[in-house]
């Protein structure tokens, strides 16, 4: 029954998101020329791969997000998450700790809070909004603590493998984090899309107690939901490590908001149970060319958190009136 009920969900779901989905892509094509026409070396081959490679993270972050926000959740935890990954990861192998055994355990260390927020929201049913605030605290104070509240030294040349994975490296000529950006969109768009997992988490975003009669384990599903997302931040850690050497207390500052930012500005509905993973790509990518653009343009940085925050909110309004006036033509005032 779940399954024929998630499919059509998810047809419901794939038919109001699309049309959003092609305006915003029709925008940052628009953005595009726009940046171009204004300085020419924004097409810059250059620019272009550097351009690519500020998205990804972005794009990381907001796949995270995207999975709670279907459920009806969100995650202000993701930030904190990233400066986790960063600080651990750097820490251990400042200490002589190999890359790969430095990447599982802080791997375990972040998906322990992503379980940590779907067991309070879904097991204790605490708003998540102060249950992901909370771990958002917790999760910096553990990144001030891995190194004893001082941002670590280089992690060295026995780490410069680890770097080139997830930064300075190139494979086929395109940098490897945008290969990895592009690979785990492929597997959880996969997951989000033709899954019963995707069914679910569509179905908890759509009506939970209607989920719940029809045997979907909101509990689980929710705990997987925020695993991913921590796992998304986790990926993002290891990129901001392996950007500068070092492990930054900071790192990740704000990242709640880049992946709110891609999600909705993709077309994720904050009210979920709405929107698809190839919105989020777009979304990322007009973060990733405001930012860029608005930077040849001469905007200085309050400029371009003002216009990107501006379109965030212009996004979730715009939201809440299709899902509104919907509900209305579904539901007309008896005469």
């Amino acid at each position: 029954m779940i399954d024929i009920l998630g499919k059509i969900r998810n047809k419901i779901s794939t038919t109001r998101s699309l049309p959003q989905v092609l305006t915003v892509a029709l925008g940052l094509v628009v953005l595009c020329i726009v940046f171009g026409i204004i300085n020419p070396v924004f097409f810059s081959s250059r620019n272009i791969g550097n351009l690519l490679r500020q998205i990804a993270p972005i794009l990381l972050v907001g796949i995270g997000q995207s999975y709670v926000l279907i459920t009806g959740n969100i995650d202000l935890s993701i930030g904190s998450i990233v400066g986790m990954s960063t600080m651990i990861s750097a820490t251990l192998m400042t200490k002589g700790i190999s890359p790969t055994i430095a990447i599982l355990i802080t791997l375990v260390c972040c998906l322990t809070v992503g379980a940590l927020n779907g067991v309070l929201v879904a097991g204790f049913k605490i708003p998540p909004f102060i249950a992901t605030l909370g771990t958002m605290t917790i999760g910096r104070g553990i990144a001030q603590i891995s190194n004893n509240n001082y941002n670590t030294n280089s992690i060295g040349l026995g780490a410069e493998s680890f770097r080139d994975i997830f930064y300075y490296g190139k494979t086929i000529g395109i940098y490897n984090t945008i290969w990895i950006a592009v690979f785990l969109w492929i597997i959880f768009n996969f997951i989000l899309s033709r899954t019963k997992t995707g069914r679910h988490i569509y179905a908890i975003g759509s009506n939970i107690e209607a989920a719940k009669l029809s045997g979907v384990k909101v509990l689980s599903v929710t705990v997987k939901v925020y695993m991913i997302s921590a796992f998304c931040a986790c990926v993002v850690g290891f990129i901001q490590t392996a950007t500068s050497g070092i492990g930054a207390m900071d790192a990740g500052t704000s990242y709640e908001m880049y992946a709110v930012a891609a999600s909705v500005i993709g077309g994720i509905s904050t009210l979920g149970g709405q929107g698809l993973l190839i919105g989020t790509i777009i979304g990322s990518g007009i973060w990733g060319v405001l930012q860029n653009g608005l930077q040849f343009a001469g905007a200085p940085v309050a400029i371009r958190n003002i216009v990107i925050g501006l379109i965030v909110v212009i996004s979730v309004l715009l939201d809440i009136i299709v899902r509104v006036s919907g509900g209305r033509k579904k539901h007309p005032k008896a005469n």
